[in-house]
């Protein structure tokens, strides 16, 4: 028997890996590492005591003073063995818990200085009533954990010493390695019995529900095959009885129905090898289900069924002229597309794409289309689709699995070849679950789309009847690919005067209807109509201008059901005030006077077009060039080349050559929260700082677009015709546009073209020229010393507008 040491004491150290070893425990522990090997060794030679400690993290292979947890076993060894592959094994028997004081610094094996510690037991008389419930508690858990040996519950209750009891009662207990550990390191007694205790009720309390579990599983097992056998019997007494099996006669009604359907030779072959599946399948197997949902998706499809064409040209555009005012390209691609389909028999479906500015009609010209061509209309949102398999569906190996969308689309409408609207195409996105717009690169190919296949149908199925519509507001959401496989039909903003048009000839007749009135209770004055299209929206199509004129409708129907009579309001300007409060939108030019340093600039928005104030402010300073209002690196970028080019032009502006030293320059567009980028506001851009460094105004009345190279030439920009009509509306009198632009101008109505002079322009200097107000005397009062007037009244031409 070894001697009981003195301490602190130095002896042999043994860390421990995934386990924590109790005082008064015996277990035999497979020791593999060298130094442990050698530590063990060297307390064969002493006195056979091992200090076991347990590290913190298991994976480190020299563990040290800050790796090991500060209270250990000092333990016994009572056996040793060696095994073939150099590795021994140990029986040990813990002893008593002791406290890691250090760690000493041999190289071939474990050492440490430890001391014992000293356990408090008070309140005796509450420990040994724990002392009774654990016994009483191990008992019942015994019961219910079957893998204990019956001699742990005599040996415990064999147990007087209470720190006794709860060390070797611990090791039987479901524990984590920390909470064993944390166990091992509570020295009040009383508080370890406790948390004994506590976790082995909880552990009693999950055995119970498993147990519950497991019988209530065994229960309804025997149910089932109860169920089956039963069933089974009904079986063979309805044979013997000569009853016919409902689900036979089910069966039947399939086969019947797919000999009605105009099925492919693919589909045919598949739906009858799976109703021989099904006819061999046991009533209550699971795939029953899923046999079955497939062959009603497959006889639910629409195979061969077409709606009747309307061929009648004359009666397809006066629809679309009833249901739309304007949209000339649209009609005449629609009107072009039935002509063919006239002459040929067989045409494949075009793939027509609608961009425009939201409220503009593309939706709702495409049910129009559905309803002059009398095909059926089916619509998808693709707005937020971001996973593949919303178009081409699931694979039947999911549960709960469906075709996509398309072929979903494709049996509501009950028709080979209804107008298929996919709305908002450009507002996919992608995510790991795929690219949805990649799957509907094969959707809207026609060379493709006959062979279309669904992951969950799993056979082609012929798309090439079905005019594919689609709709979005602007092309930079569409990939290259997609955009390659159809025909971009531009609808652009209305004017003004379209505007008023249809508000008169369809959203007036539209509301009062909705909201219950009649002509005889409202009507609306152009003057008012055009009030609201003026002051309280700002838009590119006619939405907003349809729910102000419904909030007007709604104020006169909450008047002729208070009064109890029919009232007759004739809706003016004045009126639309009282309805609608406080104009929201500011109408007219973009500035009252012409000023230093601001230029209107023309922008594109996905809204239409919009005026761009261009504000630039002179400071004395050491040089530096200041960029606000939430400008892109594009749009930077062409006010630094804007600031390159005046400085290359400084001598001919009428400038000092080092002017650019002595002040700072503060460039600045309004509405500061909204994003801005593009290059053309260029041109814009040099203006507004050519008047602010000479002193001279720039006309109220001129707006301009157009990018600006560093040698002052002017290059093209796009969306021409929706700034010209910003313009329009603004009441700018004068426009300046790139030269490269002027074949875009027979997109532009002539009404417009009247009413503004539009000049092309190739260099920053006939810009200039025509944006700059003529020197007048007023002008050098203003100016800063020094600096000369470089224009000169006779030099600036009145613009001219472009023959017509």
């Amino acid at each position: 028997m070894p001697i009981a040491p003195k301490f602190p004491v130095t002896c042999m150290m043994m860390p421990l890996r995934d386990i924590v070893i109790f005082p008064h425990m015996v277990v035999p522990l497979f020791v593999g590492r060298q130094k442990s090997i050698r530590s063990v060794e060297k307390a064969l030679e002493n006195s056979r005591q091992l200090f076991l400690c347990t590290q913190r993290d298991a994976t480190i292979d020299q563990p040290s003073e800050q790796t090991l947890y500060g209270i250990g076993t000092l333990a016994a060894i009572l056996q040793t063995l060696k095994l073939p592959d150099g590795s021994i094994k140990v029986l040990v028997e813990g002893r008593m818990r002791c406290r890691l004081q250090e760690c000493l610094p041999e190289d071939e094996y474990f050492s440490a200085t430890v001391d014992a510690v000293r356990e408090t037991a008070a309140h005796m008389q509450e420990i040994k009533a724990l002392m009774h419930l654990i016994i009483d508690g191990f008992d019942g858990y015994m019961k219910l954990n079957k893998r204990l040996s019956k001699e742990i519950l005599s040996t415990a209750v064999a147990i007087e010493d209470p720190s006794k009891l709860a060390d070797v009662l611990a090791p039987q207990l479901q524990l984590t390695l920390e909470q064993k550990q944390s166990l091992l390191e509570t020295l009040d007694v009383r508080e370890r019995l406790e948390r004994v205790y506590g976790v082995m009720e909880a552990e009693m309390e999950i055995l119970r529900t498993e147990q519950k579990i497991k019988s209530r599983v065994k229960k309804q097992m025997e149910k089932t095959q109860k169920d089956y056998y039963l069933n089974e019997q009904m079986r063979a007494i309805q044979k013997e009885m000569g009853d016919k099996d409902d689900r036979l006669g089910e069966i039947s009604e399939l086969e019947e129905l797919a000999k009605t359907k105009q099925l492919s030779e693919e589909a045919r072959a598949k739906v009858e090898k799976e109703i021989k599946k099904l006819k061999a399948m046991p009533p209550m197997s699971a795939e029953v289900s899923v046999v079955r949902n497939y062959i009603d998706w497959i006889l639910a499809m629409p195979w061969g069924e077409k709606s009747e064409v309307h061929i009648n040209l004359d009666e397809a555009a006066r629809i679309l002229d009833e249901d739309h005012y304007g949209i000339k390209d649209p009609k005449e691609r629609i009107i072009e597309y039935l002509a063919v389909q006239s002459l040929v028999e067989k045409i494949k479906g075009p793939i027509l794409c609608f961009v425009g500015p939201p409220g503009v009609g593309k939706t709702s010209l495409a049910k129009s289309i559905a309803r002059a061509t009398g095909r059926t209309f089916v619509r998808l949102s693709l707005g937020g689709v971001r996973d593949e398999a919303e178009i081409r569906g699931h694979r039947r190996t999911y549960i709960g699995a469906l075709p996509g969308k398309i072929l979903q689309c494709i049996k509501k409408a009950g028709k080979d070849n209804p107008v298929f609207l996919l709305d908002e195409v450009d507002k996919m996105s992608m995510d790991f679950r795929g690219d949805p717009s990649a799957a509907l690169l094969e959707v809207l190919d026609p060379e493709q789309n006959n062979t279309f296949n669904d992951h969950y149908i799993d056979i082609d199925y012929d798309l090439s009847q079905v005019m594919f519509i689609t709709t979005a507001n602007t092309l930079q959401g569409i990939p290259p690919a997609l955009q390659d496989r159809m025909e971009i039909i531009r609808i652009p903003g209305y004017m003004e005067s379209e505007k008023l048009a249809i508000a008169v000839n369809y959203l007036y007749k539209k509301q009062i209807e909705a909201n219950g009135l009649s002509p005889e209770n409202l009507a609306f004055a152009d003057g008012g109509i055009l009030h609201i299209i003026r002051h309280f929206t700002r838009e590119a199509g006619v939405r907003n201008l349809e729910r102000e004129m419904a909030s007007i409708c709604r104020k006169v129907a909450t008047e002729v059901v208070r009064n109890k009579k029919a009232a007759t309001v004739t809706v003016d300007a004045a009126q639309v005030d009282a309805y609608l409060g406080i104009a929201r939108f500011r109408h007219g030019v973009a500035e009252e006077k012409d000023k230093i340093g601001i230029t209107t600039g023309l922008a594109w928005t996905e809204a239409g077009g919009e005026l761009l104030m261009i504000e630039v402010a002179t400071m004395p300073g050491k040089g530096e060039l200041i960029i606000t209002g939430k400008l892109g690196d594009v749009m930077t970028e062409s006010a630094r080349a804007a600031m390159s080019y005046v400085r290359s032009r400084a001598e001919l502006l009428g400038l000092a050559k080092d002017f650019y030293q002595k002040i700072d320059l503060h460039i600045h567009v309004p509405e500061g929260a909204t994003p801005k980028d593009g290059p053309s506001a260029g041109i814009a851009i040099t203006t507004s700082i050519v008047s602010a460094l000479t002193r001279i105004p720039v006309r109220r009345d001129v707006a301009m677009t157009g990018e600006i190279t560093l040698r002052g030439r002017v290059l093209p920009i796009g969306g021409l015709k929706e700034k010209i009509f910003a313009a329009h509306r603004g009441l700018i009198t004068t426009v300046l546009i790139p030269k490269d632009n002027e074949k875009d101008l027979k997109d532009i109505p002539e009404k417009i073209l009247n009413t503004i002079a539009v000049v092309t322009v190739e260099h920053l200097d006939e810009v200039l020229k025509l944006a700059l107000l003529p020197s007048h005397p007023e002008n050098f009062l203003t100016k800063e010393p020094g600096v000369e007037a470089f224009y000169r009244p006779e030099e600036s031409p009145s613009p001219q507008p472009l023959a017509q």
